[in-house]
């Protein structure tokens, strides 16, 4: 069955650009995103690679780590950060999985079981579904799933956004409204009683039903 939110996201050793890891324990205490990738030399994942490069920062200000994953072999990791560099104007300076076993693909679902053989004998479209996002919290559960098409290049600005809302959410018992930016009003949970609201919010809230209680962010 394929992953979803609150699932464990699988652990598993694997060879990167940057040695050989054990996923929880490289985790650790902070958050996480994996996205992958159906093969190296690919347009839209080389504009993608060169992107969370750049921004990488704003991910570590967040405590939330990158890696990338995709079924070549490590060489062509290496020539392929070259050319991201060279087109994109900034390398990977997060750590990429050579997944070319198929092993890590498998347990996240986004290859059949019965995929096997030489990674680099198969084409970019066989791997279509290599164009996940997952995001991990601390607790090793997944708390986003997103799938791309091979066409569209995927919105890591959002990958932000969401991961700005599960840590104020996480943290508050709150959740955040349609098109939520950090320091728009947000929502007070069915799992906070008035009662307990009070106390939360001294200042008072908007309630424009009883189910709908608005709130500035904390």
């Amino acid at each position: 069955m394929a992953l979803t939110i609150g699932d464990t996201a699988p652990d598993f050793e694997a060879d990167t650009t940057e040695g050989r890891i054990s996923f929880h324990d490289w985790i650790g205490d902070d958050w996480a995103v994996l996205f992958s990738h159906p093969r190296n030399f690919t347009p839209v994942c080389t504009t993608e690679l060169g992107y969370m490069a750049a921004i990488k920062p704003e991910f570590d200000r967040r405590g939330t780590k990158i890696i990338g994953l995709s079924v070549d072999p490590l060489d062509n990791h290496e020539k392929w950060a070259q050319d991201i560099a060279e087109t994109q104007g900034t390398a990977p300076n997060y750590p990429i999985i050579s997944d070319a076993d198929f092993n890590v693909s498998k347990l996240y679902g986004m290859l059949p079981a019965d995929v096997d053989g030489d990674p680099t004998e198969r084409t970019p479209a066989q791997n279509a579904t290599l164009r996940n996002v997952f995001v991990i919290g601390p607790d090793k559960q997944i708390k986003l799933v997103l799938i791309y098409p091979m066409t569209t290049g995927r919105n890591f600005d959002e990958v932000l956004r969401v991961i700005d809302s599960l840590q104020l959410t996480a943290e508050h018992k709150l959740a955040t409204p349609a098109q939520w930016q950090p320091g728009d009003d947000v929502i007070i949970t069915a799992a906070i009683s008035n009662d307990e609201a009070k106390e939360r919010f001294p200042d008072g809230w908007d309630e424009p039903r009883p189910w709908l209680r608005v709130v500035k962010q904390p």
